[in-house]
């Protein structure tokens, strides 16, 4: 299932700790796994295991215990809305609500030409920007009005190919 490739990048995290620490790179490892399958899988969680001398369930906590690892298959773009707090007081809710209702999904599904997934998430960090959301666990947007949601949907199914 891991790849020799795939394998030597794990190689190259793991020798960034002692080598009694190597478990030390599940993050990481797990981080490269979603890169290349788009989601980790409970295969990959083990294959992780394996090559880091871990229990499964151990890689398992690591990967239900931060949302940025995906659990299934998401859309080739994953739109995570902050829910927390301070989004919530300026306007969090209501972009979660309005990306719903344009892309005809609701919070973690996927449309039906899997190009996008629709996620809340919890505090991203940047309280001051709210409302905020993560494309793809990389990019972040702030101040999020409807108008803006909307450019940012139309631009990405310009650019997914879904028009």
């Amino acid at each position: 299932m891991i790849s020799e490739s795939t394998k030597a990048r794990f190689d190259r995290e793991v020798a960034k700790y002692p080598a009694d620490q190597k478990q030390s790179a599940v993050m990481a490892c797990l981080a490269i796994v979603q890169q290349e399958l788009g989601w980790v899988s409970a295969d990959s969680e083990k294959a992780v295991a394996e090559h880091l001398g871990m229990a499964p369930m151990a890689v398992h906590e690591v990967t239900t215990f931060y949302n940025m690892y995906n659990q299934k298959p998401v859309g080739k773009f994953k739109l995570n809305v902050c829910t927390n707090l301070p989004c919530q007081l300026r306007g969090g809710a209501q972009a979660l609500a309005h990306l719903e209702h344009k892309l005809g999904i609701h919070a973690g599904e996927t449309t039906a030409d899997g190009l996008i997934t629709l996620q809340p998430s919890e505090c991203q960090g940047a309280c001051a920007d709210a409302p905020v959301l993560l494309v793809n666990d990389r990019h972040m947007c702030s101040f999020m009005s409807h108008d803006k949601l909307d450019q940012l949907i139309d631009g990405l199914k310009t650019v997914g190919g879904a028009d």
